[in-house]
């Protein structure tokens, strides 16, 4: 196991945290860093213990014994590629379990931005700056080492341009750089979805658009820059999330329509490359495919045979799990060939676009031999042509490959919300009329889900109306149905639907003349009705239901109101509780 050693980052204890407004500017020292990173590792290769944590930045951030293993060996290129001079890449880590989840401000983030983006309670996500150089006054003749930034964030380009400030500095200059830069991350403001931010880091400026849940579809940052304070120009990061996903699937872009399919459904999904960056690009290009539908399966871009969950992922006694593994290691190869859906990823920056034709059956077995893309799978929907031919030209005439990018993710975006519109439209149906809403009852629930309902609005409200894309659509909303993914978005959306239901009927309370409901009621009735009133008012305190202030205001009078009408006993006890 890697051994630890630390140094002072402060003597604010690990779980504090300011339960002010995000924008108050009485926050106590490490509060604003611990909400953009959990702790800056340093990695290094030790003669006796192998990869090991040398140094944990702040010093009071703690760290399981399994999580310091992960990032560990999360932390060095798993290959037999050499990864000579600087490499960078991200990962994906397993909390573990028994550890505080988000703080307040990470809450506050989720409730606004996208949901693809939110901050996830179970998982810290890497940002890795590995150099490998030789030096032959070292007993291996190399110096390795990694700089490796944990967040909650998934803002894959943000964090690796902070890295890429970070990491050579410390190279160069020592611990001192990696407190200095903790320190400015200390300062900067709150990540506040539909903002734009300065981050002050090591002498420049990094400025960043925080996406919210209410952009349009298309706009990723406002057109207008901040005004930086200083003489210095800001290296403006177009989108803290958004990758070239074109770069990444030009060389197998014939299949994209199934690679939709298969992340749609969350299919299991192995990246195979030489190199931790490539692997863990691939990977992301993949989840991003169906925005905004979040990906509600696991996915590792990066991962090694010594991981925790190497075990759980590779098993043969059962089929494998949903997730999305990125590797490097050769032993791969071999240990999941019996994966449905294997992506092979050649190196060469110079690879032409090749019309690969699916490689099924007993080409299975020759996964350490070609590039491009191994599957049993038969697509429900066919390709679009079209969209292929126009990047295909593109690439003829030279079009930018930003350009190039922005007409992909375009046209899978569309793909997406063709699939979603009618399960967001069903969806809707199934909510309660609102003149149903007693404000003297408990709010009515959403009636259940049934996909054959579902199958059969699709005749006059399917995809159809907004796709040209032809297909067996039903079966693969069947599929989806018995995804990861339809889970996760059927629970967010019943628990949304169940919160404006609650909203509705509290706001029906606030309205109604209680003055006039507790004539002839007995205590017992309006003792029940003042404790559910308070509970409510409760859970929208706490954000469980979303509220409006006004509201809660009103339903305080009308508590009070009631109230008035007990004994004074009972007025004194529920006054006093």
């Amino acid at each position: 196991m890697a051994s630890v050693s630390v140094v002072s980052g402060g003597d604010k204890g690990e779980d504090s945290g300011s339960t002010e407004n995000i924008r108050s500017s009485a926050v106590l020292p490490w509060d604003r860093f611990s909400t953009w990173a959990h702790c800056i590792c340093i990695v290094t290769f030790d003669l006796e213990l192998g990869q090991a944590i040398e140094v944990i930045y702040p010093g009071h951030v703690k760290l399981s014994e399994q999580e310091k293993s992960n990032i560990c060996y999360l932390a060095f290129p798993d290959s037999n590629s050499g990864c000579m001079g600087d490499t960078q890449f991200h990962v994906r880590i397993r909390q573990a379990p028994g550890h505080r989840g988000l703080l307040l401000e990470h809450r506050l983030y989720n409730q606004k931005c996208p949901i693809y983006l939110q901050a996830d309670p179970g998982h810290y996500c890497g940002y890795v700056y590995f150099r490998q150089v030789k030096d032959k006054t070292l007993p291996r003749g190399y110096f390795q080492k990694s700089v490796v930034l944990i967040s909650r964030f998934p803002f894959v380009n943000l964090f690796t341009e902070v890295c890429a400030l970070i990491a050579p500095e410390y190279f160069d200059n020592g611990e001192p750089s990696i407190e200095a830069a903790c320190h400015d991350i200390d300062q900067w403001p709150a990540p506040v979805p539909g903002e734009l931010v300065n981050l002050p880091l090591l002498g420049t400026v990094i400025q960043a658009y925080i996406p919210s849940q209410n952009n349009k579809v298309g706009l990723s940052s406002p057109t207008s820059p901040l005004k930086v304070n200083s003489s210095l120009t800001p290296t403006v990061i177009p989108s803290v999330h958004e990758i070239n996903i074109f770069r990444c699937f030009y060389p197998i872009l014939s299949h994209i329509h199934m690679l939709w399919e298969l992340v749609l459904t969350a299919e299991p999904i192995v990246v195979m490359a030489s190199s931790p960056s490539t692997c863990s690009e691939m990977v992301q290009a993949l989840v991003s495919m169906i925005a905004p539908l979040m990906f509600c399966a696991d996915y590792r871009p990066f991962f090694t045979i010594h991981d925790s969950e190497f075990k759980e992922y590779t098993t043969k006694s059962h089929a494998p799990p949903p997730v999305i593994l990125g590797v490097t290691n050769p032993f791969f190869a071999k240990t999941l060939q019996h994966w449905p859906h294997i992506i092979r990823v050649c190196e060469s920056p110079n690879l032409a676009y090749q019309k690969h034709k699916l490689k099924k059956g007993g080409n299975l077995k020759m996964l350490d031999s070609k590039p491009g893309v191994y599957t049993y799978y038969r697509p429900f929907l066919h390709k679009d042509k079209t969209i292929l031919k126009k990047l295909l030209k593109g690439v003829q005439t030279k079009r930018p490959s930003e350009v190039q990018t922005a007409l992909l993710r375009r046209h899978l975006l569309e793909l997406t919300q063709s699939f979603m519109i009618p399960l967001e439209r069903y969806m809707a149906s199934l909510m309660p009329l609102q003149k149903n809403i007693s404000p003297y009852k408990a709010a009515p629930t959403p009636r259940p889900f049934n996909p054959d309902d579902f199958i059969a609005t699709l005749g006059t409200s399917g995809p159809q109306l907004t796709s040209g894309t032809k297909g067996d659509w039903v079966g693969l909303y069947r599929r989806f149905f018995r995804s990861a993914n339809f889970s996760g978005w059927f629970n967010t959306r019943y628990r949304e639907v169940s919160q404006k239901l609650q909203v509705l009927q509290l706001e029906a309370l606030s309205d109604a003349n209680l003055k006039l409901w507790v004539r002839g009621k007995q205590e017992v009735e309006v003792v029940d009705m003042i404790l559910r009133i308070r509970h409510k008012l409760e859970q929208s305190e706490s954000e469980d239901v979303p509220l409006n202030k006004s509201t809660r205001q009103q339903l305080k009078l009308r508590m009070d109101d009631i109230i008035c009408t007990l004994p004074e006993d009972l007025k004194t006890v529920l006054k006093s509780s």
